[in-house]
């Protein structure tokens, strides 16, 4: 590759390659500089606007394609410096063939990175995706690229792709074998994507194992979990097809369920205590009226007698559910109290004979 014949005609000589290879560069210098102005302009324009996709194309696109005009100017004047060279020709050609190969992989993984936090993120879009979806398929389309650029560059080199998806589905076997806890854990995470028994964000526990915390990161292999007190938890994503696994952050309301004794001195009192009580929670603003509501005699305890309190709040966040319930007991002991009632507590009684006689014998 060359430039045109009017530049021998302008310098008088034959070998002007030096010439060539300078004008090749300074022209390269001038398309970067002048592409960079340009995109700088449009990311500027596009910050002013929240547009999901032109935020993530344009701030993708910088980086590489400053390394394409300088990829595609060094390459072609090193053709130019090495005319009578057909095998450095041949090299260079080559060379450029898998650089753009990769840049325009480098491009596209950057694209869909940008995506995913554009998806994400409430200011880019009115209604953001569920954080684990979008990871999940981004992972994917991440993947596919790199394998899909990897076997294309093999391709340029001259490597059957054919042969190479032959010989990987008979090592694939031998693979299998070896790695067969990886392959589970890959899988696991692949159910738990598909399944979505739980989130990123959401607090987990299991009944079968020590696991509580919320969920950090949902990888292929591991996921994160972050203990309550703060210190990070990984599993194996195969653990999670082998156990019970609950969410309370899916709960719709929280449980309060009390049992309250009083004495048996207060019997009488124990209808009226009902009834007020359960018209306190009836009331209550943070109570869902609408769920089971339950206040009742419940037994004859040994030095009680029990009623027990069954209901739901409307919140499921754990620190606002205590101070309701902590408002709700209060407010139980209130009444109890303005009954003249008392909360009974575990006692025993002695009876005494009304008469105890001493009998003495005189000597």
């Amino acid at each position: 590759m060359s430039l045109p014949p009017w530049l021998e005609q302008l310098t008088g000589k034959d070998d002007i390659w030096i010439v060539e290879v300078f004008v090749v560069v300074l022209l390269t210098l001038v398309i970067a500089f002048v592409v960079r102005l340009m995109l700088a302009h449009l990311i500027k324009r596009a910050e002013n606007t929240k547009n999901t996709w032109d935020d993530a194309l344009l701030c993708a696109i910088h980086q590489p394609l400053k390394w394409l005009i300088w990829l595609v100017g060094i390459s072609w004047a090193a053709e130019i410096a090495s005319t009578e060279s057909e095998a450095f020709v041949t090299a260079v050609t080559s060379a450029r063939r898998v650089g753009v190969i990769v840049i325009l992989s480098w491009f596209i993984v950057r694209f869909i990175l940008r995506a995913e936090r554009n998806l994400m993120d409430p200011a880019f879009t009115a209604k953001p995706m569920d954080e684990t979806t979008v990871l999940a398929i981004g992972k994917l389309l991440r993947i596919s690229v790199i394998l899909t650029a990897a076997l294309v560059i093999l391709q340029s080199f001259g490597y059957s792709i054919s042969g190479v998806l032959a010989f990987g589905g008979i090592g694939g076997l031998a693979v299998g074998f070896a790695a067969k806890d990886l392959l589970a854990n890959f899988f696991g995470g692949l159910m738990i994507y598909l399944d979505r028994p739980f989130a990123v964000g959401d607090w987990i526990r299991s009944p079968d194992q020590e696991i509580e915390g919320t969920v950090e990161d949902i990888g292929w292999r591991l996921t994160r979990i972050r203990t309550f007190d703060k210190r990070p938890l990984y599993i194996p994503n195969a653990t999670f097809t082998q156990i019970s696994v609950e969410n309370p952050s899916r709960m719709y309301n929280r449980r309060i369920k009390e049992t309250i004794g009083i004495r048996y001195d207060d019997a009488g009192k124990m209808r009226v205590i009902i009834d007020r009580v359960k018209a306190m929670l009836q009331a209550h603003p943070e109570i869902d009226t609408s769920q089971t509501l339950i206040v009742n005699f419940n037994s004859f305890a040994a030095s009680s007698l029990d009623f027990f309190i069954y209901t739901f709040t409307k919140t499921t966040d754990w620190v606002k559910y205590h101070e309701i319930k902590q408002d709700v007991l209060l407010k139980v002991l209130e009444i109890i109290e303005a009954q003249g009632a008392e909360c009974a507590f575990p006692t025993s009684t002695v009876h005494v004979p009304d008469e105890i006689s001493i009998h003495t014998q005189a000597g």
